[in-house]
């Protein structure tokens, strides 16, 4: 045995307390001046191409990212197509989400360098080849809280973490506000690729904007990240807020807003210090601005917002409104630039966010979420994943995890869409259970869910007129007629989970033509 003191130590004691001698090497420390030692440290790599051989990514292992860029993300397919190049075969795709930006996977799936998908959401091209069966493996889609959740315990291990950054040091500090000088890839909050970060075995940070250390503050620590990669452009900060996320204009929606508004502070839940989550969508994202009148009105003040938050959140914040906003995902850039800037404006991960299992997450302590909906079904089941024509279309998102977290779940929703009915009788696709959705607001009236007899009670008393789910499906009926049975196939494309993991639905095949 040799040790610094040349002493004899009990190794039988040492081995019950699961200890180790301590024994010399001849490895002398690093000497050189700091500068010196970090220009030649093992993280920062050449090349993408050097981080996967160093990350030490084989066949058939799960590579995760996640989608802070939304519709500016360059990410994916940079890493997507240099995989290609490298030959590798039968990975895993686990992102938070893909959109319509990620149309190119369609060929890495076509020859088999994707063979699985796990995420919340698809949309465009890739969502369309996916739902007429382009996929040997059904895509499994998770809630956030469902997906940080599993990542957390190990269902959805992770081997190689691809985490775009809007800033980062050479050992992996990284943040998504702290850019260059033009904030070209600023994305805000990187909430959900914070559980990626802890949990995966390997963590590869990349970003366009390489920094002195250290890069503070930094949304994921260097401790996390095993290797760094400086490559020309991770994503486009101008294309965050599109879509589901952008500000609507549109007088239909604003009208549901503006209605929406009125039950929400008719509904006894509106007092100073309540909490709010809006979601994605135009009408459910439009109540902020009017909530925020009524708020005015009355004299009250919200104790935090949550989410993805928006600018309009973030006027609200700096109006002294809501005293705090919980960001785990920037939905503008006027997000992005508040969470640099306003220290009550804070970032939080995903299982912080959305855990369905942990008391402490912050969807259990919202008072009102207001939610948006492409199918209510009479029970108040709720689809937000396939259009009507039962195609994939949208994502999952943090739908059920809030729905589920809050007091009051307000479902925003025009009663018909193009011509088709948004009240059914039953969802094409179940992702929120309607035994938490409590409140349907729509251009042509307002339903209560029977379980909260309490709520429709404060509504009638403040003169909001309601009518049944039924009366409201068959109103869109008489309008826009019933809808036609979808052409299923038998094949199954996708399987949708509810937040613990348990699998909640199934969409098949889309066959046209039938």
């Amino acid at each position: 045995m040799n040790n610094s003191l040349d002493r004899q130590l009990p190794e039988q004691l040492l081995s019950r307390l699961g200890l180790q001698p301590h024994r010399e090497n001849n490895a002398l420390k690093d000497t050189r001046p700091f500068q010196e030692r970090l220009a030649h440290n093992g993280k920062l790599q050449a090349s993408l191409e050097d981080a996967i051989r160093a990350a030490g990514l084989k066949d058939g292992m799960t590579v995760s990212f996640h989608h802070h860029f939304r519709g500016g993300d360059y990410l994916v397919n940079l890493v997507a197509d240099k995989l290609a190049d490298m030959g590798y075969r039968d990975l895993k795709i686990a992102a938070s989400s893909l959109t319509d930006v990620h149309a190119p996977l369609i060929k890495h799936i076509e020859n088999g360098v994707v063979t699985r998908i796990e995420t919340s959401g698809l949309r465009g091209k890739l969502a369309d080849a996916v739902s007429h069966g382009l996929m040997r493996e059904p895509v499994i889609f998770r809630s956030h809280g469902g997906r940080a959740s599993a990542i957390a315990a190990g269902s959805l291990p992770i081997d190689v973490a691809f985490l775009g950054a809007a800033s980062a040091d050479a050992l992996g500090n990284a943040s998504g506000c702290y850019g260059d000088a033009d904030g070209k890839s600023m994305c805000g909050s990187l909430g959900y690729a914070q559980v990626d970060a802890c949990y995966a075995r390997r963590v590869v940070a990349i970003t366009d904007h390489l920094v002195p250390y250290p890069n503070t503050p930094f949304s994921i620590p260097a401790t996390a990240v095993d290797y760094v990669v400086r490559v020309e452009a991770v994503g486009d900060a101008g294309k965050i807020s599109s879509g589901a996320t952008r500000f609507t204009t549109n007088p239909r929606d604003l009208l549901i807003a503006e209605t929406a508004a009125k039950v929400i502070m008719a509904s006894g839940y509106v007092r100073d210090g309540f909490s709010l989550q809006t979601g994605s969508g135009g009408a459910a994202l439009a109540v902020t601005r009017f909530i925020s009148e009524e708020m005015l009105a009355r004299g009250v003040k919200a104790g935090f917002a949550l989410g993805g938050v928006t600018g309009q959140m973030v006027k609200l914040h700096e109006a002294g409104l809501i005293e705090k906003l919980l960001d785990v995902q920037s939905f503008d850039l006027d997000a992005a630039r508040s969470l640099r800037d306003n220290p009550g404006h804070t970032e939080v991960d995903a299982c912080h966010y959305a855990s369905p299992f942990n008391e402490g997450s912050a969807i259990h302590q919202l008072d009102v979420v207001i939610l948006s909906a492409l199918e209510v079904d009479i029970q108040f089941n709720v689809n937000v994943l396939t259009g009507s024509d039962g195609v994939i279309r949208g994502a999952v998102g943090g739908h059920p995890d809030t729905a589920a977290g809050a007091a009051l779940t307000v479902l925003a929703t025009p009663l018909i869409r193009g011509r088709i009915p948004c009240v059914v009788e039953r969802v094409g696709c179940l992702v929120t259970e309607g035994k938490h959705c409590d409140v349907l607001v729509t251009d042509m009236g307002i339903a209560v869910n029977p379980r909260r007899p309490e709520v429709a009670e404060r509504l009638r008393a403040a003169g909001i007129r309601l009518k049944s789910i039924q009366a409201l499906k068959e109103e869109a009926e008489a309008i826009a007629g019933k809808p036609a049975p979808l052409p299923w196939g038998e094949k199954i494309v996708a399987l949708v989970t509810h937040p613990d993991g348990t699998v909640l639905d199934a969409i098949r095949e889309i066959r046209d033509g039938q």
